[in-house]
């Protein structure tokens, strides 16, 4: 088989724009934002799915993207750290993180912020444990996590206190 004939057209949705390309059959999410598009706040750390620094939100739901190809992303929606964070919706978030230290070396800050991101959607007011359980998929080992929960937990309370 020849490259060309392991190749496929995606057309997907990237922080709210359209892009169609061509992808090798193989080629995980992560590296297509990376060094496709260019959309380098998606880091990749373990490369096996365990680490979050990939994480972005496919149709919504938080996905590894070292572990799920790009062409299982046709007709689907992909937000990224930049997507997020362009549209200012984690603003809030990200002046906590700020605030509290929640962030040190920065790497899995990105991951970290679009999981909390998925947090501060839901309804319900979770208390620090449902907040640490919720980000344990995703491994800081700078903060120790106290601070990262500290941000969220200040956030949630923040956007409760408006009637966010």
């Amino acid at each position: 088989m020849t490259a060309a004939q392991m190749e496929h057209e995606i057309t997907l949705t990237v922080n709210g724009f359209a892009v169609s390309e061509r992808v090798e059959a193989r080629r995980h999410l992560a590296d297509f934002l990376r060094e496709d598009l260019g959309l380098t706040g998606t880091h990749i750390g373990c490369e096996h799915g365990v680490c979050g620094a990939c994480t972005v939100l496919v149709d919504g739901e938080i996905t590894r993207s070292c572990l799920t190809l790009a062409v299982q992303c046709e007709g689907k929606s992909v937000t990224t750290i930049e997507g997020i964070s362009d549209s200012g919706a984690v603003a809030d978030l990200q002046e906590a993180f700020r605030a509290r230290n929640a962030l040190q070396c920065g790497y899995c800050t990105p991951g970290m912020v679009i999981t909390a991101s998925v947090l501060l959607d839901a309804e319900e007011m979770p208390d620090r444990e449902e907040i640490r359980d919720h980000i344990s998929g995703n491994y800081c080992r700078c903060t120790g996590y106290h601070a990262i929960v500290d941000a969220v937990e200040t956030t949630l309370k923040a956007r409760a206190e408006a009637g966010r």
